[in-house]
């Protein structure tokens, strides 16, 4: 998953501990550990690679969270011998299409990356690394969930589980190509430890469409953005990484095509007040995450030449319009006080890491944090209650990206 779902990403250094959203008792699944390559359609167990010559991965740098949800409900949604009405047909076509794997020899590196990584230096180098970890932590991430979900549905929806199993070759490639991205800045390449020492946030099937959905198509707007002003502007490329993200970015847009067939196969997530209210919140909480974290890595933004909240209005503006067409309420985002909104939450949240980081003890500085977070609820509700758009289509529009920079 390229964006990450939705409040993957704490957007303070204080957040911990798992998040349940719709259960106080599902207990989340466990996982295997994996290794993947980005050259293999499907990882593999290897031995753990000799660190010679390089460093551990700075774990506390891979925040993006990791998620299960329940698995049994999400059987009995799909499941066909229960579910007659289900519409198999499109189903099948979205099959095809992932088995045709348009990016089967797409991820194929060369020397100019590890050329590039050598002439990286000072703080651009810790930046492009921190951006290597934390995306490649939420492919794998994605890889896990859809791996599980295609194991759970092979018996009950043949058709959808083989379809969890091929995104999750999709996002295991990715994974594996940003580590082996890892490797040109000299970094251990070991994942398995994520399988075991992260906590998993538990969200219910429909969360986990809403949430997905939006990762995967703000994941999109994100990729084509940034490769189509890079292609603009060759001196601000630094690593050739960028140049695979014109393709890369069409698996995150199949995936969510897919969550969007899913979410019309059971149109009770859509098609009622709920369904609006729910909307709102997962936008809310994906575009504000999104632009919080990326507040707080400008450097990385400006290194290649964007600027970073003008990138981020245009991602939040191109996934809401692409979004409209399936749920049934979305943010007015093109509101100039939803903008307003968003800056005022960053400079709050600014306020709270400094907070954090000051040498006050942890009394004194829980007493500081108090009215930051007061002031950054009162805005998230704000922005929440504003005029919503009705937007909503049972119809899988055509998707059609446009301008960009």
């Amino acid at each position: 998953m390229a964006a990450e779902m939705a409040l993957l990403k704490p957007i303070t250094k204080f957040s911990s501990g798992a998040t349940r959203i719709g259960s106080s008792n599902h207990r989340p699944s466990r996982f295997s550990a994996v290794k993947i390559s980005s050259t293999t359609t499907t990882p593999q167990p290897t031995a753990p690679i000799k660190k010679i010559q390089k460093k551990e991965i700075n774990e506390p740098l891979l925040t993006p969270r990791f998620y299960t949800t329940d698995f049994d409900e999400m059987e009995q949604l799909f499941n066909t011998e229960i579910n007659r009405n289900l519409n198999m047909g499109e189903f099948e076509a979205l099959l095809q299409e992932f088995k045709t794997d348009f990016n089967q020899t797409h991820f194929v590196r060369n020397k100019e990356f590890k050329e590039a990584a050598d002439k990286i230096q000072g703080p651009l180098r810790q930046i492009f690394v921190e951006f290597l970890e934390r995306s490649c932590t939420a492919e794998f991430s994605g890889f896990l969930l859809y791996k599980e979900l295609g194991r759970r549905f092979k018996k009950t929806n043949p058709v959808v589980a083989e379809i969890f199993s091929l995104m999750s070759r999709d996002e295991a490639r990715h994974a594996g190509f940003l580590n082996k991205g890892l490797s040109d800045f000299n970094l251990a390449r070991d994942l398995g430890f994520l399988t075991k020492a992260r906590k998993y946030t538990f969200f219910k099937p429909k969360f986990i469409f809403y949430a997905t959905y939006l990762s995967e198509k703000i994941g999109y707007w994100r990729y084509i953005t940034i490769y189509r002003h890079l292609k603009e502007n060759p001196e601000c490329q630094h690593y050739p990484i960028f140049k695979y993200f014109e393709n890369w970015c069409q698996d995150e847009n199949r995936h969510g095509d897919f969550f969007s067939a899913l979410m019309k196969a059971q149109p009770q997530f859509l098609n009622d007040w709920k369904a609006k209210l729910w909307s709102r919140f997962f936008c809310l909480s994906v575009y504000v995450t999104m632009y919080l974290n990326d507040c707080q890595r400008r450097a990385f933004y400006e290194g290649i030449g964007l600027d970073t909240k003008e990138f981020d209005m245009h991602v939040i503006i191109e996934t809401n319009r692409t979004t409209a067409r399936i749920f049934p309420a979305v943010l007015d985002v093109e509101n100039p006080e939803f903008k307003r909104k968003l800056d005022r939450m960053a400079d709050i949240n600014t306020e709270i890491l400094a907070v954090g980081e000051s040498e006050d003890i942890p009394l004194v500085k829980n007493l500081k944090r108090v009215p930051l977070i007061a002031a950054l609820v009162s805005e998230l509700l704000a922005a929440y209650l504003m005029k919503p758009i009705e937007s909503g289509s049972v119809d899988l529009a055509e998707f059609e990206p446009h301008l960009v920079y």
